[in-house]
């Protein structure tokens, strides 16, 4: 099985756990003289067996993301956190910029040239710019990991 493949079941295993969880939730109680929509129990048991099968999958993936190697410097662990941190930083610097623009925010816009003016503390166009580099670098390393998950085996 692809690494690809193995994210593909992790993400539909989360999915069926959530539904059981959720499922089992609302049938643990019912009214008396009535009998529930599901047995809450059984719920709870295929839960369970999902949490195991997402247990392995997760040790798995995790596994063949640690040994799989993008390049000499990089394991495919590195480039998620890596892909991560670009992520996050294309969002600061962007609301950054978009507050110092006045974009954002209330009390942004003058109604009276006798109201306060506001000012930028930072260069907004060196963070447009910074924004769109992060976003660039997220972009081709997304590219790359998504390469590796559909060229690596996932090990045992």
């Amino acid at each position: 099985m692809k690494l690809a493949e193995a994210l593909a079941l992790r993400s539909d295993a989360s999915k069926r756990f959530e539904q059981m969880r959720s499922r089992a939730q609302a049938n643990a109680r019912y009214q008396e003289g009535e009998a529930p929509a599901e047995d809450a129990g059984e719920l709870v048991a295929e839960a369970d067996r999902v949490l195991a099968e997402l247990e392995d999958l997760i040790s798995r993936i995790n596994r063949t993301n640690a040994a799989t190697r993008l390049d000499e410097d990089m394991t495919v662990t590195d480039a998620i956190a890596r892909r991560d941190v670009l992520r996050l930083r294309h969002a600061l610097y962007t609301s950054v910029a978009d507050a110092a623009s006045g974009r954002s925010g209330p009390g942004m816009a003058r109604q009276m040239r006798s109201e306060l003016r506001y000012v930028s503390a930072v260069t907004v166009g060196e963070l447009r710019t910074a924004a769109d580099e992060a976003a660039k670098q997220h972009r081709e390393l997304d590219v790359r990991i998504q390469q590796a998950n559909w060229e690596t085996d996932l090990v045992d």
